[in-house]
């Protein structure tokens, strides 16, 4: 098994510039995109369909409940939020069943970034970390100073993490460089004055990028780019986290590892809903890329609702039956 390096890490850095010529042009990196291995549409689906199918049943499926409410980036991105919705759930995302405290909390909790620091203030040691969106969230159509700006406010309110999306024109028009130096850029924005770095999560936004091929790429240029997640979607859009694209995200992070040693973490959002969905991509992500990723440190869920019935599942395994409506807050 290849060394692991954190993506965030200086070593991190080191290793990606062996792949120097790969980015030293617009045209060398549209060589190394295009040289990719080309995706076998109907195998992909077929292996996602088919590892979908697996039965996980009693303590495995406790053990996966739990696993996933522990991945979970407890989302709110609506224009109708307010500091008193951020703090409920921020309360839900630390306690998610205040009757029941062996329940793991959330991995995150994901904001505009300008709740950032209400969800910092309503967090304090609980270990939950805040997430921001950032870079002109969800469409991205910014210039780069405006969404460096968002990035920097978001970090300097006290963001452990930030989630940018790319310029999907620019990437589908082929301007691979363009999109490569913007993240970059969003990298460095995303570093504080003691020295740390919030954690770069890349959306690639896969329901417009039209193609498995185009997705296999958008990976890859994340990657290259110092990306520390790889991330399918906004949740924004109509099509967004599929087992098919984020099949391919898993199989982009385990090859990149085995390439240059630098593990990058995957989170599909958007559209996942469900025990029974959320359990398919640990499955997913089990037989995939193994054990190694299976944390929140390097998978995570983008979802709003998930938690819910996730909750209402874990009640049910305990007591044999399952909670009234009323049992979990709607957010």
């Amino acid at each position: 098994m290849p060394i692991t390096v954190p993506a965030h890490s200086p070593e991190a850095a080191a290793r990606l510039a062996s792949l120097s010529d790969a980015t030293a042009s617009d045209s060398a990196l549209r060589r190394f995109l295009h040289g990719l291995p080309g995706v076998d549409a109907v195998g992909l689906e077929g292996r996602a369909a088919t590892l979908g199918t697996r039965s996980i049943k009693t303590t495995a499926k406790a053990y996966a409940i739990d696993l996933a409410i522990s991945m979970i980036d407890l989302t709110t991105l609506e224009g109708a939020d307010t500091p008193g919705k951020v703090r409920a759930l921020c309360a839900k995302g630390a306690h998610p069943d205040p009757l029941d405290r062996t329940t793991p909390r959330v991995a995150a909790i994901c904001v505009y970034p300008d709740m950032v620091k209400v969800a910092k203030e309503a967090l304090g040691e609980s270990g939950v970390r805040v997430a921001s969106v950032a870079t002109a969230f969800p469409a991205g159509r910014a210039a780069l100073p405006v969404k460096l700006a968002d990035v920097a406010d978001a970090v300097a309110a006290g963001a452990d993490e930030v989630d940018m999306v790319i310029d999907r024109g620019a990437f589908l028009a082929g301007h691979y460089l363009k999109v490569y130096d913007e993240i970059r850029a969003v990298k460095a924005a995303c570093a504080r004055p003691d020295g740390t770095s919030a954690h770069l999560k890349v959306i690639f936004e896969t329901g417009e990028l039209s193609t498995y091929d185009n997705i296999r790429r958008a990976s890859w240029l994340g990657m290259l780019a110092g990306a520390d997640f790889i991330k399918t979607s906004t949740g924004k859009v109509a099509v967004n986290a599929t087992p098919p694209n984020t099949l391919i995200l898993l199989e982009a992070v385990r090859d990149f590892r085995a390439t240059v040693g630098v593990q990058v973490g995957v989170k599909p959002a958007g559209g996942i809903r469900t025990t029974k969905d959320a359990i398919k991509f640990l499955v997913l992500v089990n037989e995939t890329v193994g054990e190694d990723w299976l944390s929140n440190e390097w998978f995570r869920f983008g979802a709003s609702s998930l938690l819910n019935d996730l909750l209402m599942q874990r009640q049910k395994l305990s007591t044999g039956r399952y909670s009234g409506p009323d049992y979990v807050t709607v957010d």
